[in-house]
């Protein structure tokens, strides 16, 4: 698989990771990518930055290294009807949102609740990637989910850290399998993204690229291979 970003990661504004934004842009350039998301957990997850954190974001600069800086956010969805821990107008302002489903910031429902929660956070306009919806301690209808993602333009994430022996998520390997039919079938695009919350794991995709050569997942369906292939999914 060809890869010249990672589009979810996390610095230690996020509570739970290791590095600075300076050193996780070195990690970046030192793999050879040419774009690197730096996605901070938002208010709702305990331990992480403050809502001011984002606001500031305007003074950093896009490049470091020599690798693009998409800044941004992974918004946590804190209920069926798809509301986010961010303002619109503060998910404005950011170069990239992942809006995902965390324990910690709400309570796992039925399928059906899990995949309304997706499917009316898909209605967001600033959303860009629905990250790791593999995590099966959230069960969903990943077939209404993908094509959801096909009628709102948005991308589908394949995270490694999800399918790592370490994962506290459940299911994931089967889940991803059965997503990934399902991207594969509507033509929907994917990123693999690290989910890293140290700079050692940036741009390792070992068990992602195991899964889609596994399953003969289409190269042309991976966001990842271009910042051309990226551009028409961000909201900005």
């Amino acid at each position: 698989m060809k890869s010249v970003m990672d589009l979810h990661t996390h610095t230690i504004a996020s509570g739970h990771a290791y590095n600075t934004m300076r050193e996780m842009a070195k990690a970046a350039a030192d793999k050879g990518l040419e774009v690197l998301g730096i996605t901070e957990h938002a208010p709702a997850m305990p331990g992480t930055c403050h809502n001011y954190y984002f606001h500031n974001l305007k003074i950093v600069p896009r490049e470091m290294y020599g690798v693009k800086l998409l800044l941004g956010c992974e918004a946590n969805i804190r209920n069926y009807d798809g509301e986010l821990d961010l303002s619109q107008k503060e998910l404005a302002q950011l170069d990239l949102v992942i809006a995902s489903l965390h324990l910690p910031c709400v309570k796992p429902g039925t399928a059906e609740e899990n995949t309304r929660a997706y499917l009316k956070v898909m209605e967001n306009p600033y959303v860009d990637i629905i990250g790791h919806p593999d995590d099966g301690r959230f069960p969903a209808d990943y077939e209404k989910l993908v094509q959801g993602a096909k009628e709102h333009g948005k991308i589908i994430e394949l995270n490694n850290n999800s399918l790592s022996p370490l994962s506290f998520r459940a299911n994931t390997d089967v889940n991803d399998m059965e997503i990934l039919k399902y991207c594969k079938e509507y033509q929907v695009p994917i990123v693999v993204s690290s989910d890293a919350h140290l700079d050692l794991r940036i741009g390792v995709f070992d068990d992602a690229e195991t899964l889609l050569e596994k399953i003969q997942f289409p190269q042309e369906l991976i966001i990842n291979r271009s910042y051309d292939a990226l551009k028409p999914y961000l909201h900005k």
